[in-house]
């Protein structure tokens, strides 16, 4: 059995050391055919971009026999080429000046691999120079991997942030410069930034980002899964003690869901190779990295985070994410905290609907955020939340509430967001799904959008949650008829209506009404 391939992202070590390679060589002949010359592909951390990169890098190398047992070994001439390899993972940038020395060593790194002699001054005078001698050789190949992160390392530091974003704008126009000398150019990152941004200098880049043509370049499809993994998904059902399907059917919930068209759903590499060398299910992914501006983000835009279960957006979010300006929606799914589940197109413009990938993400996400906006350490807020799962089960929305109130009660004051709706919002939806109940928060209804929907065994809780008045909550669930698509249901219906008490930060009251039986259709 082939070795799993955790933490190596070098091809001919893959191949050379009989690790397991998912091959991924069709879609990227089909890159290489696809017409284009320059490309920009984003994906999330830990997606095998590196690999990618490396697998490139070998193929315009001409290492033909590294190739041998897979798709591509005789569908290319093999013809050899030089390779400029940029790679900005664990290099020093944190100020101008450091960045420009950055530079400056990659290009002559590169140099040095062709035997080159630079004679210019400046990084980006010795990258025009460095593609000029190599071209003598034949055409030119650039690949870079990770070019953003120079600017994402300091996101939250915008000086140090826009001062590298230009000095890589500078650096990147000279791939545009050296049109005549280049065979091919793939640039890879985690985030796309906005064209009059980093790439305004290379405005010829085909971001294939979310081009349906490339959405399986990354990752596992389930066909793969299946096919590559079949032993270590046997050998993890034996020690679970679960048949095939059901063990399947798991692991698809829990990392399977990335999308970037749509229709084709891959499941995260790090997560399933992870997966099976620890034979356990946990947070695998999320773990390798900590949303801490994004949550500092959230809470200073006053986003109700509710909204990410559905977040329906245009098309112009892709090209919207700039230092200067950081938009919640497209850094969410730059990350891979969001993703896309359903993609169509209205009055010619094209439009998405992001969601959660996974288990994995949704939960880990969530209980981070949790932790983050009440002040809860994991284990006492674990406790809490059970205590809510089994007063709701139990048809106790009395001790649900007096839960809750403890909950507010309980937050510190430097971290409380003052009279803002959203916050109180983004709370209590953390805690209906975090808390293990059957929960559909933010319900599109025709007539408006319900807060939380909550099934039990015997009931179905329509609940509206309000600053103000709990009988205000409950006169909008009525007004706007939000239990009508739940008559033809054989559980008895409750309407619940919350209202927050800004003063007290905290809730004020709360009303309960049962539809009478009568309205109530019985199957």
């Amino acid at each position: 059995m082939k070795k799993l391939p955790l933490g190596i992202q070098t091809f001919s070590k893959v191949i050379k050391d009989n690790y397991r390679y998912v091959d991924k060589t069709k879609e990227i002949y089909h890159l290489l055919e696809s017409g284009s010359q320059y490309y920009f592909l984003s994906r999330p951390r830990r997606f095998g971009k590196s690999l990618l990169i490396s697998t490139l890098k070998e193929i315009f190398s001409g290492s033909k026999e590294l190739f041998k047992n897979l798709w591509i070994y005789d569908k290319v001439d093999w013809q050899k080429y030089p390779v400029i390899h940029f790679d900005f993972s664990g290099l020093e940038y944190g100020s101008r000046e450091e960045l420009k020395n950055t530079l400056e060593f990659l290009v002559n790194q590169n140099a040095r691999n062709y035997d080159v002699e630079l004679k210019e001054k400046g990084y980006d005078k010795r990258f025009i120079e460095l593609i000029g001698e190599l071209s003598k050789i034949n055409k030119v190949v650039i690949l870079v991997d990770e070019y953003d992160k120079p600017i994402i390392d300091f996101i939250d530091k915008k000086e140090i942030a826009a001062g590298n974003r230009d000095i890589l704008r500078t650096f990147y126009s000279v791939i545009k410069r050296a049109d005549q000398f280049l065979r091919f150019a793939l640039i890879t990152g985690v985030s796309k930034f906005s064209r009059v941004s980093v790439f305004s200098g290379l405005n010829n880049l085909n971001d294939i980002t979310v081009d349906d043509r490339f959405a399986a370049i990354l990752g596992y499809t389930e066909e793969e899964l299946q096919r590559c993994f079949k032993d270590e998904i046997n050998d993890l059902a034996a020690r679970l003690r679960k048949n095939k399907a059901e063990m399947a059917k798991t692991i698809k919930k829990w990392y399977n869901g990335y999308s970037w068209d749509g229709k084709s759903f891959m499941y995260n590499p790090l997560s399933i190779l992870m997966l099976f060398s620890k034979k356990q299910f946990d947070n695998y992914w999320f773990s390798t990295g900590t949303p801490t501006f994004l949550v500092k983000l959230l809470k200073e835009r006053n986003y109700d985070i509710s909204e990410f279960e559905d977040l329906p957006v245009s098309s112009y979010i892709f090209d919207s994410y700039d230092v200067d300006n950081i938009e919640i929606a497209p850094l969410l799914f730059q990350t891979g905290y969001l993703t896309i589940k359903e993609a169509w197109t209205r009055k010619e413009k094209k439009w998405y609907r992001l969601s959660y990938p996974n288990k994995e993400v949704r939960e880990s996400f969530l209980t981070y955020l949790f932790r983050e906006y009440t002040g809860r350490d994991l284990a006492a807020g674990t406790r809490l939340l059970e205590r809510m799962a089994e007063a709701v089960e139990a048809g106790d929305m009395e001790s649900f509430i007096q839960q809750v109130k403890s909950l507010f009660a309980s937050i510190p004051y430097n971290i409380f967001i003052g009279d803002r709706e959203a916050y109180y919002h983004s709370i209590i939806y953390l805690i209906l799904r975090l808390c293990g109940v059957r929960v559909e928060p933010e319900k599109q209804t025709n007539t408006g959008r319900i807060d939380a929907v909550i099934e039990t065994g015997q009931k179905v809780y329509i609940i509206e949650f309000k600053i103000g008045s709990e009988q205000e909550a409950l006169d909008q669930i009525k007004n706007k008829n939000y239990h009508e698509s739940y008559l033809s249901s054989d559980k008895e219906i409750v309407l619940m209506g919350v209202g927050f008490d800004l003063e007290k930060r905290n809730i004020g009251n709360y009303a309960l009404e049962s539809v009478p039986p009568h309205h109530v259709g019985r199957v």
